[in-house]
C-alpha cells in the first residue's frame, strides 16, 4: 500500500469512527427512548393534526402538521432534518413515510415527503413525526474516498498526488496581469491564479474581503472557456447564495439537490422547477398518470380470480411498466438538455454525489467555504473534475466532529488547511470591505498576522449618533450575574447579562428616529441564550417591532449587520469557559459588525484564558472598556 493509499485509508477509518459516534449519539438521544419520552424531550411530535397537504415543486408531496403545545416548548426539529411521518392507526399498510423538514414555525411544520404520492391514511388521525438518523452524507463520503483511494491511473490519480502534497500544482504562465473591473489587486491576482491553474488553486478569504465576489468573477470568466462548471459548498445556505450571485451575472445556473432544503428565492433555478416548467413536462406527466391508472386497475384484480382476470392483471402491470419506462426516458432526456445548457451547476458537497450528475463531465469544480468541510466531503465533488478551486478561511467556523478519538487523530483538519501548509502558491485576499478598522483590529492581529487592510470606504465609518465608538466591551465582573444551565439540553444562558445588553440597546434605539435605525443583530455562542433573548425581545413592546435578528454564532455565519451584540454568557467562580475556547467561532462573531460591535461578558471568568485576556487588553487600549454598573439603572 502506498503512502497516499495509507493516508486515505486512515481517513476512511476516522470517517467510520465519526459515523459510529454520530449514530451512538442518535441512539442515546432518541432510539432508547419510549414514544412518550421522545415527545417529552422534543424528538417527536405526537399527536398531530394535518393542516394542509398537497404537491410542491417537482410534484413532490408535502404535508403541514400542527401540534398542541405552548409556543416555547423546546424541540429538536430544524429545517433540512430527515424525519419519519407515521400513523398509529392499526391495520394500515405502509404506515410510515420519510421526508425532509422544509420549515418549522413554532408548532407548525412542513414536511416534503420522499415520494410523489400522499399516504392515504393522512385523514385517519393518530399522526406523528419522529427525527431519523440520516447516513446519506456518510455513504457519499465513503464512496468518494474509495474512488480516490482506488484510482491507479488517469486524472484522478494525478490530481490526488497534487492535493496530498506529493506533486506541486502547475500553472500556465500569465503574460498580462488580469484587470477585472471592480476587483482590487489581491482579488485580481486570485482570479488570475485561478485561470492559470492546471490542477489546483487555493484562495484564502478572511471576513469581508469579497471571497464570493472574487469566485463569481472567476467562474464567469471560466464559462467563456468551458461548457459547464460544478460549483459547491458544504451548506445549502452557501450554495443558495452562490446560485443567486452567479445568476445575477447573467449565467444560466441549475441548482441540484433536495428541493425542500433550497431557499424559496432561488426555487426557479432548481432542476425540479426547470423540469416542471419545460414544455415537455405536460406530456411526461400525462404518461405517468396513465402508468399510475394502469397500476390501479391491475391492483383491483385479486390473485384468486380466474385465468382471464389474471391475464388482464398481468397485461395492465406490463403496460404500467412500459409507460413508466417511457416517462423515465423522456425525463432523463430533458434532464440532459437542462444540465448541458447550464453554464454552472450548483450543489452541496454531498449533493455533488447525486446520480443525476453521473452523465456530466466537468473540467473545473469550485469548493467554496472549504474550511468548513470535512475532508472526505471535499473529495465528493473532486472525483467529478480534473481541476479544483478551493476557497475559504481556516480561521472561521470549523466542521463539527462528534468522535473524540477521530478529533484526536486530526479528523477535524480540513483539506483547505492542509493545502495552505502543503503548497506555496496560494492567494490571500487582503482588503476587507465590511468593518471599521477598530472592529477588525483584534482579529487581524490574532489570526491574519496584520495582513488585512480596511478599505477606505469602511475604515472609519461610524454610526451617525453619539456616543459612536465602534467597539465596546461591557464587563459584568462583580455584578453576580452567574450563568445558568438549561437542564434538559445542558445549554447555558445568562438572563441578567441580557438585561445589561437590553439597556444598551434601549439607549441606542433612543438615539435614532424609528425609521432610521441601523440593522442590528444579537448573537451568542449558546443556543439557550439565543432562545432566551428571542423570547424576551418578542415580549418587549419596545424591541419587538424593531428590525432585529437574534441567533447563535453558528446560525449567523456568513451574515453581517451595522450593529452586532455578542453575549458571551459564561460567568462562574471557576473560570470555566467551555467551548468559548473555540477561538475560530469567536473570530466569526467578532467580524460580523460593520459599524459597532458590543461584547458583553465577565472579565473575571474569561480573562484567565490567553485569547480573551488579549482581547480585553485590546479593548482597554482602544478605550472600549465599560463596566456593567453604568447600565444597571432601572433594574435591581
Amino acid at each position: 500500500m502506498t503512502e497516499i493509499e495509507k493516508e486515505l485509508a486512515l481517513l476512511s477509518e476516522l470517517l467510520q469512527m465519526e459515523k459510529q459516534a454520530d449514530l451512538e449519539q442518535y441512539k442515546l438521544q432518541v432510539e432508547r427512548l419510549s414514544p412518550e419520552e421522545r415527545r417529552a424531550q422534543g424528538f417527536s411530535w405526537y399527536p398531530l393534526q394535518v393542516a394542509k397537504q398537497g404537491y410542491t415543486y417537482g410534484e413532490r408531496a408535502f404535508v403541514i402538521v400542527e401540534r398542541h403545545a405552548s409556543d416555547d416548548e423546546p424541540h429538536q426539529f430544524r429545517p433540512g432534518k430527515i424525519v419519519n411521518l407515521y400513523t398509529r392507526q392499526p391495520a394500515v399498510q405502509q404506515p410510515e413515510r420519510s421526508g425532509v423538514i422544509q420549515f418549522v414555525d413554532k408548532n407548525r411544520m412542513k414536511v416534503v415527503l420522499n415520494t410523489r404520492d400522499l399516504p392515504d391514511w393522512l385523514g385517519l388521525g393518530l399522526i406523528g413525526v419522529d427525527l431519523l438518523f440520516d447516513d446519506t452524507s456518510y455513504q457519499e463520503m465513503e464512496k468518494a474516498l474509495a474512488r480516490a483511494r482506488e484510482a491507479k491511473n488517469g486524472r484522478l490519480a494525478e490530481l490526488r498526488a497534487v492535493l496530498m502534497g506529493r506533486q506541486p500544482p502547475r500553472f500556465e504562465p500569465v503574460a498580462t496581469p488580469l484587470q477585472v473591473p471592480g476587483l482590487n489587486p489581491s482579488q485580481n491576482a486570485a482570479v488570475s491564479q485561478i485561470l492559470a491553474a492546471l490542477d489546483l488553486a487555493v484562495v484564502h478569504g478572511p471576513p469581508g474581503t469579497g471571497k464570493t465576489t472574487t469566485l463569481v468573477q472567476a467562474v464567469k470568466l471560466i464559462t467563456q472557456r468551458e461548457n459547464t462548471i460544478l460549483v459547491t459548498a458544504p451548506s445549502n445556505t452557501a450554495v443558495d447564495l452562490l446560485t443567486e450571485r452567479l445568476s445575477d451575472e447573467g449565467l444560466e445556473v441549475t441548482r441540484i439537490g433536495n428541493i425542500s432544503r433550497v431557499d424559496e428565492s432561488i426555487i426557479s433555478h432548481t432542476l425540479e422547477m426547470k423540469l416542471s416548467n419545460h414544455p415537455e413536462a405536460k406530456n411526461i406527466k400525462k404518461v405517468k398518470i396513465q402508468a399510475a391508472e394502469a397500476r390501479r386497475k391491475a391492483q383491483r384484480y385479486k390473485r384468486r380470480f380466474g385465468q382471464e382476470e389474471r391475464d388482464e392483471r398481468r397485461q395492465l402491470f406490463q403496460e404500467a411498466r412500459e409507460l413508466s419506462a417511457w416517462a423515465l426516458q423522456l425525463e432523463n432526456r430533458l434532464i440532459s438538455q437542462i444540465l448541458d445548457s447550464s453554464h454552472v451547476i450548483t450543489a452541496t458537497l454531498v449533493g455533488a454525489g447525486l446520480d443525476v450528475l453521473n452523465q456530466c463531465k466537468f473540467r473545473t469544480v469550485v469548493i467554496d467555504e472549504a474550511a468548513q468541510a470535512l475532508e472526505p466531503a471535499s473529495w465528493i465533488p473532486i472525483t467529478r473534475a480534473s481541476r479544483v478551486i478551493l476557497a475559504g478561511d481556516p480561521f472561521q467556523l470549523p466542521p463539527t466532529v462528534q468522535s473524540k478519538e477521530a478529533q484526536r487523530q486530526g479528523f477535524h483538519i480540513t483539506l483547505m488547511e492542509k493545502l495552505l501548509q502543503r503548497i506555496q502558491q496560494t492567494s490571500l485576499l487582503n482588503i476587507q470591505y465590511r468593518m471599521h478598522q477598530a472592529i477588525m483590529g483584534f482579529s487581524n492581529h490574532r489570526f491574519y498576522n496584520n495582513a488585512l487592510q480596511a478599505d477606505e470606504s469602511v475604515r472609519e465609518h461610524l454610526l451617525p449618533v453619539a456616543p459612536n465608538r465602534p467597539l465596546v466591551f461591557i464587563d459584568t465582573a462583580g455584578c453576580g450575574f452567574e450563568e445558568k444551565v438549561q437542564e434538559k439540553y445542558l445549554s447555558r444562558y445568562n438572563p441578567e447579562e441580557f438585561l445589561i445588553l437590553r439597556e444598551h440597546l434601549y439607549q441606542l434605539v433612543e438615539a435614532y428616529q424609528p425609521d432610521a435605525l441601523p440593522s442590528i443583530a444579537i448573537i451568542s455562542p449558546y443556543r439557550e441564550q439565543a432562545l432566551h433573548i428571542q423570547k424576551a425581545v418578542a415580549d418587549d413592546p419596545l424591541l419587538a417591532p424593531l428590525p432585529l435578528s437574534v441567533n447563535t454564532i453558528d446560525g449567523f455565519q456568513g451574515q453581517e449587520r451595522d450593529v452586532v451584540y455578542i453575549s458571551l454568557v459564561r460567568s462562574n467562580s471557576k473560570g470555566e469557559i467551555g467551548f468559548l475556547t473555540d477561538y475560530r467561532r469567536m473570530n466569526v462573531a467578532m467580524t460580523r459588525a460593520r459599524k459597532k460591535l458590543i461584547v458583553i461578558g465577565d472579565s473575571a471568568t474569561i480573562g484567565k484564558d490567553g485569547f480573551y485576556n488579549d482581547f480585553l487588553n485590546y479593548c482597554e487600549e482602544a478605550g472600549a472598556y465599560q463596566t456593567a454598573w453604568e447600565y444597571m439603572r432601572g433594574f435591581g
